[in-house]
């Protein structure tokens, strides 16, 4: 084993994950430098809500990772990069692909090609579990076919295996990281557990949902956040590829009727044809295996679904205004 380098470097800091990865990071006394998306208000995304002595230790870079000489120059004298920046919403990469192209591949390239120039030594590539599609058998394994369901799963499959050429082309020292459905603190409503907690809070009769079949992996973003430590702190996770993920599945149906019972036993679920995906494009079951990670790191869970959910629904509710509960948020 060996430790997490003191200079890290992590896009997409001012997202769901990033924020929380940048925040456990600081805390184990890492320089973190904050890759954050360029815009005109200055904004940090939810990196603006860490608590002051957390933001003082970071050095925030605004840049975009479609840019490959803002990325190599946000690389200089980095370590170790953790690589969240992606678009990530499937709905809304039915009607813009091109920009989940740009982004998810495009952006990804940027990453590995600087590191490659630069000598980076260490980068942990963002996967999803989306890349696997409809499961062919369970718990899924990292050796389960790729199946590209959407244009954002398609995007991600590219990043993965241009990032898996650059290790065998290159020697570039990379890591797939493949996190199962994450949730907690932070999470946007264009995810289903905020979707339907939302909802619930502001009083609405009717929980407008997709499709309740299909089954997912849950994984606590804290717990997710000490797998890409874990895997970024052990010389044998290069060049692998790797789930984090529960191995245990429950249906969004399930979960809907739970989060009902718990916090407005009066509402309904519906379905809204709006937020139904395409029969083919729907993903209907997904448990990830978790063996490999556990192989190669000391990582295990530390949160129970309902200890998440506890923390998730806590957050919700002091941030409910921040939250448009009965617009469709793709």
């Amino acid at each position: 084993m060996i430790s997490v380098m003191k200079s890290v470097l992590v896009t997409g800091a001012c997202g769901f994950i990033g924020s929380h990865l940048v925040e456990q990071l600081v805390k184990n006394g890492k320089k973190v430098r904050a890759f954050v998306y360029y815009n005109s208000f200055n904004s940090w995304g939810w990196l603006d809500s860490l608590p002051n002595e957390i933001k003082e230790e970071l050095d925030v870079f605004s840049g975009d990772i479609r840019d490959p000489n803002g990325v190599k120059t946000a690389m200089k004298d980095i370590d170790t990069v953790y690589h969240l920046a992606a678009l990530i919403g499937i709905p809304f990469s039915y009607h813009s692909p091109d920009s989940y192209v740009d982004t998810n591949i495009k952006g990804t390239l940027n990453i590995l090609q600087a590191a490659r120039d630069l000598e980076t030594s260490r980068v942990l590539v963002t996967s999803t579990s989306e890349v696997y599609g409809t499961a062919q058998y369970v718990p899924i394994d990292e050796n389960h076919p790729f199946q590209g369901q959407s244009p954002y799963s398609a995007t991600k499959i590219g990043a993965d295996r241009i990032a898996e050429s650059f290790y065998k082309s290159f020697n570039t020292p990379v890591t797939i990281v493949r996190p199962f459905n994450t949730y907690g603190p932070r999470q946007s409503a264009r995810a289903i557990i905020p979707t339907i907690i939302t909802q619930l809070l502001d009083g609405h009769e009717k929980i407008r949902l997709g499709s309740l079949s299909p089954t997912r992996d849950f994984n606590f973003v804290k717990d997710v956040v000490n797998g890409f430590i874990a895997i970024a702190g052990s010389k044998n996770t290069i060049g692998e590829e790797i789930n984090i993920a529960s191995g245990t599945e429950v249906s969004i149906g399930h979960v809907a009727h739970a989060l009902v019972k718990q916090l407005n036993p009066k509402a309904i679920v519906v379905s809204d044809d709006q937020r139904v995906r395409p029969e083919k494009s729907e993903v209907e079951r997904l448990v990830g295996c978790n063996k490999k990670l556990m192989a190669l790191t000391k990582w295990k869970s530390q949160y129970t679904f309902e200890q998440g959910l506890s923390e998730t629904i806590d957050w919700i509710c002091d941030n409910l205004s921040s939250f448009k509960s009965s617009i469709y948020n793709v």
